[in-house]
């Protein structure tokens, strides 16, 4: 019997075989947020720090950056960056990079800002005499945690405070580790959290940083939202808070999925898997295809493209990530492939197939979607302008990547004239009393024994007790009338 995960499968694919396996995928596990073999030790880990980082505050949370960020000279006067250091950082980098970050940040602010507009305010007259609406309102402060350590992460300083600032968030506070054994951040990563428009910048990582933004450490100003990609241990943080403060989503290892057909270029396929095998050992590389030949050419070449990365890069994942989670698929038909795309729900997926304009109409689950063989994952992780903080482990079912409205609420609001009560009072009472909530019912009855005292209504309740009501409020307007003579 097939496991159930598989079985799953099997209904939108049943032609699938497995030209390469994984050790885990969305077609043999459950494969969901939260669900690694060390979850139980890193919940209780987590829950652990965070508890002595509340209790202890400021000392606990420099204490804790001496030991996990490895920052020995760090205290509450260097904790947070200054306009001074911001300005040496600046002056560091050459013009080139500071031109990238630049063109980074612009399409990334537009997209942003584009989005801001997809959800509106609005007020409508639902029924005569009751106007409803609703109002778009930012949060009031946003902690967007930003990786760092050996490497400057700028695209996720960009992607994260960038769109916080765009939907009008007033507040923005930024976390980065300290850049390799110094107690600085990277000069770039802390330039681009100046240029998004970050108005405080901590330089903390990992659980210590998380906390730190929650509780308003450092800052004595809590944040509303948590954002930004992280490792287990910053994901498990977020999770672990959420409902104190609002979180984007609770983040696994980055993955992607490439659907190809006969049309794909075998080895620009085999490069984009390696683009995302090199983020870590855990992160799945999925190949889904309709063309055996090129799935089995992809699987020949990928060798010899990890040897290369190596040799440009010592000690990078990818070599145990292709062959711990890459995984190569093949199907009989598109339709197949994109029922077994939903299923996966990739964070990234790539479409190197002939009809694009099908495949865009047709998937539904994916954290972010790149279609043709022009553009491709990297472009989007850096530059192009959608976000890159996307959902992954299958949370693309249920939820997309950071946005605009991550950082806002949709609040609703309702007004009514007393002609409307005539209805709607009456309405709500006898909806009241089938659910079994009288409590609720004499609120609309109450209203209507004062606004029609001489008219009665079907209010679902049996005369005598609608009359008891009404005796109330005479009772009650008679002694207000007394009060003032």
């Amino acid at each position: 019997m097939a496991p159930p995960a598989l079985a799953v499968a099997l209904q939108g694919a049943p032609s699938l075989v497995y030209l390469k396996t994984a050790v885990a995928s969305p077609t043999t596990s459950a494969f969901v947020p939260g669900s690694g073999r060390d979850q139980q030790e890193t919940t209780a880990t987590v829950a652990r720090l965070l508890h002595q980082l509340e209790a202890g505050g400021e000392v606990e949370c420099l204490r804790m950056a001496r030991q996990f960020d490895g920052s020995p000279a760090l205290d509450c006067d260097t904790v947070e960056v200054t306009t001074e250091q911001i300005k040496r950082a600046i002056a560091s980098l050459p013009q080139s990079q500071i031109d990238d970050i630049d063109f980074q940040h612009a399409r990334v602010k537009d997209f942003a800002e584009a989005q801001v507009g997809s959800i509106k305010s609005f007020e409508r007259e639902l029924f005569p005499g009751v106007r409803t609406g609703q109002r778009v309102v930012p949060v009031q402060c946003a902690g967007c945690y930003v990786p760092g350590g050996r490497f400057s992460h700028v695209s996720s300083a960009i992607m994260s405070v960038a769109t916080a600032k765009a939907a009008g968030v007033q507040n923005v506070i930024a976390c980065s580790p300290p850049f390799g054994t110094t107690n600085v951040m990277h000069p770039a990563t802390l330039y681009a959290l100046h240029l998004a428009g970050a108005d405080r910048i901590l330089t903390l990582g990992g659980v210590q940083a998380i906390a730190a933004m929650a509780f308003g450490v450092f800052t004595n100003v809590e944040a509303d939202i948590l954002v930004g990609p992280g490792n287990k241990w910053v994901a498990e943080a977020k999770r672990s808070l959420f409902g104190r403060v609002g979180i984007d989503m609770v983040a696994g290892p980055t993955e992607v999925l490439i659907l190809a057909d006969s049309t794909a270029d075998p080895l620009i396929v085999a490069y984009d898997l390696l683009s995302q095998a090199e983020h870590g050992a855990t992160s799945p590389t999925w190949l889904i295809t309709t063309d055996r030949h090129l799935g089995e050419e992809v699987i020949r070449l990928m060798p010899g493209l990890i040897a290369d990365l190596v040799d440009r890069q010592p000690g990078t994942a990818a070599p145990v990530s292709w062959r711990d989670f890459g995984e190569v698929v093949l199907v009989n038909t598109r339709e197949e492939m994109a029922a077994l795309s939903d299923r996966y729900a990739a964070e990234h997926l790539e479409v190197h197939c002939a009809d694009l304009e099908w495949y865009l109409s047709t998937l539904q689950n994916y954290g972010s979607l790149f279609l043709g063989e022009e553009t491709c994952v990297p472009f989007g992780d850096k530059c192009t302008g959608p976000n890159h903080i996307l959902p992954t482990r299958r949370a693309a079912r249920f939820t997309g990547g950071l946005s605009v409205d991550k950082f806002r609420k949709t609040l609703t609001w309702q007004r009514m004239d007393r002609g409307a009560t005539r209805t709607m009072g009456a309405a709500a009472s006898r909806i009241s009393r089938i659910e079994g909530m009288e409590g609720h019912a004499l609120s609309g009855d109450a209203r209507l024994a004062k606004y029609y005292p001489d008219q009665s209504f079907d209010l679902g309740s049996p005369a005598t007790r609608i009359a008891d009501v009404a005796s109330k409020r005479r009772q009650f307007d008679r002694r207000q009338v007394s009060s003032k003579l």
